[in-house]
């Protein structure tokens, strides 16, 4: 092949203003002195300056213009964040759309591989769980400020320069691995250690890094970081507590905080993010809530039903509006969790509204016999009994002639041979509190329902199977 030597090379140090990109979105130190006891008014100001560009961006992008023309929207109609109400929102089933109409990528995201004046873009994707996993190509300012993000939440849970840090996150074409080391190497002075999930890097192998590495932080999803305490208590007879580990960090939603606490003895803290999105929200020390990066993101609550917004502190679906991004500019994106927004205040001093946990989702909701049943509650009240280890797998189906909905919960217990009988009628009994309807516990063996979850082998872990449909 011959070399054009006119050929245009993108070069990624050259595709921003780096000094004035940190001056707008600011990270840590500087976060904390500049946006995260900014005053309302101020940011407020900030906010509405920055919906204005992203709505402009929106109109020069396919997918908003035909989404926004269905509605009757025309430019000029949103004057402020004052008018953010008025813009339809869409969801994922808009993006397949898109994708469907305009595959690979569809013409949601204003920018595409190659052209005259090619970009750097990097590629990952959504976990792809429900099919083929959905494609996001990032501009540099998308995935700087993404990293910044990223970096804020773990300054704020505690993370320090020269921490060795410990990522379970799944490295492969999804976004958590990669995002996390990116936000940990460049901008936090911690060291990431990228051991992957367990299909990556073995769970016993990954214990014995952290207590032979002196690991100070490990990132996980919940289930996975019991697992690991778990697999080095009673696997490798270490005690988690002597391994010094300082910060656990994670997306904990309605699990058992405490628990997890109890077995590293250490911290844990929650955050939200999304693939589209990047970290919007996450705990500080005083974990009174997850602190919004509104200089970066608004997040509204509004009613699953009606779309309405609901009052601060009523649950609701979450809606999301990137005020960063250039490429795939997220405007009112119904994303299907269900959180609620807490008012400002904290003992740290901030001023930035808070997000609630994220108390499940929308679509993996199941109608079981009239009641609305989301796993996560399932979860929560298999925690609560010290027999099991936390692990639980739902499974739905049509049984009898007349095919009567019902729905079976696998747990792990301990010691199923002395206390299987116990476990499952006291939870069949708490579950109908929790959830208002009857379920059937299955007592398993540990380690029996890891072909169901994945807990050892990816940070993306099942608790449903719905053999309904």
């Amino acid at each position: 092949m011959s070399i054009d030597e006119d050929l245009e090379f993108p070069r990624y140090w050259r595709s921003l203003d780096f000094e004035q990109l940190n001056r707008e979105f600011p990270p840590p130190p500087e976060y904390f002195r500049m946006v995260y006891r900014m005053p309302r008014e101020q940011l407020r100001a900030v906010q509405d300056k920055r919906f204005l560009q992203t709505v402009a961006r929106g109109w020069e992008i396919a997918f908003f213009r035909r989404h926004w023309g269905k509605s009757g929207m025309q430019p000029g109609d949103i004057r402020g964040l004052d008018d953010i109400a008025k813009i339809p929102p869409y969801s994922v089933h808009d993006i397949r759309e898109s994708i469907e109409r305009n595959p690979p990528f569809g013409d949601f995201m204003g920018i595409a591989p190659g052209g005259e004046h090619p970009i750097p873009l990097v590629l990952h994707t959504s976990g792809g769980t429900t099919g083929m996993p959905r494609p996001m190509l990032y501009a540099p300012q998308d995935r700087e400020v993404m990293c910044i993000l990223s970096a804020r939440r773990y300054a704020m849970q505690g993370m320090r320069p020269g921490d060795k840090v410990l990522a379970t996150l799944s490295l492969g074409l999804s976004n958590g691995g990669f995002a996390a080391r990116d936000a940990i190497w460049k901008y936090t002075g911690a060291v990431p250690v990228m051991t992957g999930s367990g299909a990556s890097t073995p769970t016993r192998r990954q214990v014995e890094i952290i207590k032979h590495w002196g690991i100070n932080v490990v990132l996980g999803f919940p289930a996975y970081l019991r697992h690991l305490a778990i697999v080095a208590r009673d696997e490798l007879k270490m005690d988690p507590r002597s391994f010094g580990v300082h910060m656990l960090g994670s997306h904990i939603g309605v699990e058992d905080r405490a628990k997890i606490e109890e077995l590293w003895g250490a911290p844990c803290y929650d955050s939200y993010g999304t693939n589209e999105s990047g970290m919007m929200a996450a705990d500080c020390e005083h974990k009174t809530g997850m602190h919004i990066n509104e200089d970066a993101v608004i997040l509204e609550i509004a009613d699953p039903g009606t779309g309405k917004l609901v009052p601060d502190g009523e649950k609701g679906t979450v809606y999301i509006t990137t005020l960063y991004r250039y490429g795939a500019p997220q405007i009112r994106f119904n994303v299907n969790d269900i959180s609620a927004l807490l008012p400002a205040g904290c003992p740290c001093g901030s001023t930035l509204k808070k997000l609630d946990k994220i108390y499940g989702r929308n679509d993996n909701m199941v109608k079981l016999r009239g009641a609305n049943v989301f796993p996560e509650a399932v979860g929560v009240a298999v925690s609560e009994d010290a027999r099991s280890n936390g692990e639980f797998f739902c499974i739905v189906e049509r049984v009898g002639e007349d095919a009567r909905d019902e729905m079976t919960v696998m747990v792990e217990v301990i010691d199923p041979g002395t206390h299987g009988a116990a476990v499952q009628a006291d939870l069949e009994r708490r579950l109908k509190e929790v959830i208002g309807v009857r379920v059937t516990v299955s007592p398993v063996e540990r380690g029996a329902l890891d072909s169901y979850t994945g807990t050892s082998q990816t940070s993306k872990i099942k608790r449903l199977l719905d053999k309904r449909k």
